[in-house]
């Protein structure tokens, strides 16, 4: 762990809501809701109304009836997520993205040309603003775990540096759901024993905390409230799965309709898949229940492949064993994942599973969408059907 408060973490605010505000003079310092049917962002002032993010379109307008409700564009959100980026690439060539709209920079050793970590900070927050028109929050401390909370307080539109010497003062008062890895269910765990600050996570000891939450959380609690965190800013992490997910209504989907929507997740994984020229060994199915319970089937392939058709075919069987739940159940989410990933190059000899082959389906589907455009061709099956948004990826 470095000897000081040199690690950024950066976060657009309210990316999407915010990227709406910015080309749209109208929607400034007006409540602005993206999405209709499920809030996929909101501005901070309908936040202040109380709207949040994966409420549904008519909770939210009832909460903040003034809010502007507007549909999504990817588009834009995924070009300012790359002007963002080359910002962060122009400060410091130590970066690890965490998602479109924040990651982790390393500024430790950049002192005598770019001065202190809190004038690199100021200096970003600046040029984001300037270059991109957005705003972004930067907390600056002395390990990823810190800063990321750092960030958090300061939102919105903030810049907050933990001092070595202050860092367990700063980390102490706050909630145990600052911690990583606390949930609502982890958090309620706590508080059912008295505890709900980071400090009185602290005064535990290690043992305690496994004998209540398990080796692995009690382990990961205990050196955060401490913040122990010794893990570096990594850069070129690959991604370790590829998924896609579609929320279905209450409605209840025919098998037809059902295995329409399976189709559209697989081709548009598959595609990813092969454009990072990665291959999968495993393959999860995920699906939601009208009770909002939740199940994942998985199930390893015989050799790894990028072929949409092997992977339809595995993920087929995993939703037919699923078939009477469904049925008595109803299905709200359906979710597929690749997961178990290799580099395409490295199993190349294993033929036919790590080829990717040009003048077949999936070689003329991509090809044809790399030069006009992911919208230009789809499966006949998938004709007249709402396949959802395709939300923004980082590279891989």
């Amino acid at each position: 762990m470095s000897d000081e408060p040199g690690i950024l973490h950066a976060d657009l605010d309210a990316f999407y809501a915010s990227v709406e505000q910015r080309d749209d003079p109208r929607l400034r310092g007006r409540p602005v809701i993206v999405g209709a049917g499920v809030v996929l962002a909101a501005s901070y002032e309908a936040k202040r109304c109380g709207v949040r993010t994966a409420m549904g379109g008519r909770q939210a307008r009832g909460l903040c009836p003034d809010a502007i409700v507007v549909p999504p564009r990817m588009n834009a959100y995924s070009a300012a997520s790359k002007a963002v980026f080359a910002v962060f690439d122009d400060t410091t060539p130590l970066v690890e993205p965490i998602s479109i709209d924040e990651a982790f920079l390393d500024v430790r050793g950049l002192r005598q040309i770019s001065g202190t970590p809190a004038e690199i900070a100021l200096r970003l927050r600046s040029e984001v603003r300037e270059r991109v028109g957005l705003v972004i929050t930067v907390g600056v401390a002395r390990t990823k775990f810190l800063a990321k909370v750092a960030s958090g307080v300061a939102k919105p539109d903030g810049l907050l540096v933990v001092p070595v010497d202050g860092e367990l003062s700063f980390l102490h008062p706050l909630p145990v759901q600052r911690l990583w890895g606390v949930g609502r269910v982890t958090a309620d765990k706590l508080r059912s024993r008295g505890i709900a600050t980071v400090a009185e996570v602290a005064e535990l000891d290690q043992g305690a905390l496994v004998a209540m939450l398990g080796p692995a959380s009690g382990r990961h609690l205990h050196a955060l409230a401490h913040n122990r965190d010794p893990r570096p800013v990594v850069v070129g992490r690959r991604r370790r799965s590829i998924g896609s997910q579609s929320a279905l209504g209450r409605r209840r989907l025919s098998s037809a309709e059902l295995d329409a929507r399976l189709i559209g997740l697989v081709d548009r994984v598959c595609r990813r898949l092969r454009s990072a020229k990665r291959v999968s060994r495993t393959v999860v199915l995920r699906l939601r229940f009208d009770d909002f319970t939740r199940i994942t089937r998985s199930h390893t392939l015989p050799g790894p492949t990028a072929d949409t058709a092997t992977i339809l075919a595995a993920l087929r069987v995993l939703l037919r064993a699923c078939a009477e739940l469904i049925r008595a159940k109803g299905i709200t989410l359906i979710g597929v994942a690749l997961t178990n990933l290799d580099n395409a190059d490295a199993i190349q000899l294993e033929l036919p599973f790590g080829r990717r082959d040009l003048h077949g389906i999936d070689g003329v589907l991509d090809r044809v969408r790399d030069r006009y455009g992911t919208s230009s061709i789809s499966r006949g099956v998938l004709l007249g059907t709402d396949q959802g948004l395709t939300v923004p990826l980082l590279p891989d």
